[in-house]
């Protein structure tokens, strides 16, 4: 099953079952990416379209698999303009995900400020993909990558940024919250270049937030640009912040990941 027909099984009610499809293995989990992209579609099917989700801050409890999965929320508070929400994907009665998320409706204001200009990461054509390779994720085959921040995984290389280019590799459909979800996170730790061989590493909260643009113009097929900068990492934990562009540079989505690491 695709990613855009997983999302469509996702309903207008507050507490519903979905099945996690098979090929979006991240070691012996789940996507985590896919799981709070569902989570957001989840949430967004509940309320008017005006409310924009805003922020979006997600643990990742336990690791979920292919098969059965209960999406619930409960509404925290509902304001004028803006609503806050906790909402989690259980499997077998335990927390996979757990997330609260604000939505708000666009307000008049007199402050306006462009989103942060995106990075040099140079051009499509001047870095490599991920390589065909039994130690790239099952999931990420779904995306292509061109790396142009940054080394390779586990090429020991270090540095503070890595990153480059992404997009679905096959699904060409209107770009949503949910899918920007998925390709940021489709991007592994920023710390694994550092790494001379393999080891595992995984995030273990996610915050991410979206400016209020139209996503209309964008397919998911569309080339886009991402950087994480590392701000610290040691003692098998680090700390970085990231951000998503178009390819004509417009600021998409805003992240701050804590990820784990076993090496």
């Amino acid at each position: 099953m695709q990613f855009h027909e997983t999302l469509a099984q996702i309903q207008k009610q507050a507490e519903q079952t979905i099945t996690l499809p098979s090929g979006w293995a991240q070691g012996r989990a789940f996507f985590g990416g896919f799981s709070a992209a569902l989570v957001a579609e989840f949430v967004l099917k509940q309320f008017p379209r005006e409310y924009h989700l805003r922020s979006m801050t997600t643990s990742f409890v336990a690791p979920a698999e292919a098969g059965e999965a209960s999406l619930s929320l409960r509404i925290l508070r509902e304001g004028k303009s803006v609503i806050q929400v906790a909402a989690e994907l259980q499997q077998q009665g335990q927390v996979m995900l757990s997330c609260l998320a604000s939505l708000g409706k666009k307000r008049d204001s007199v402050v306006k400020v462009e989103g942060e200009a995106s990075p040099d990461l140079k051009t499509i054509n001047d870095g490599p993909g991920l390589p065909e390779a039994d130690i790239v994720p099952e999931f990420a085959k779904n995306f292509d990558y061109r790396i142009t921040s940054g080394g390779m995984p586990f090429s020991g290389q270090p540095g503070r940024t890595f990153g480059g280019w992404v997009r679905f590799r096959h699904e060409q459909q209107r770009l949503t919250t949910a899918a920007i979800l998925a390709l940021v996170d489709a991007w592994p730790p920023a710390v694994l270049p550092h790494l001379k061989q393999p080891a595992p590493a995984s995030s273990l909260t996610w915050t991410i937030e979206f400016p209020d643009i139209d996503l209309a113009p964008f397919n998911t097929h569309d080339w886009f640009q991402y950087e994480a900068f590392i701000e610290q990492a040691a003692d098998g934990y680090g700390h970085s912040r990231a951000g998503l562009w178009s390819e004509q540079g417009e600021l998409i989505a805003i992240s701050r990941q804590t990820f784990t690491v076993f090496a």
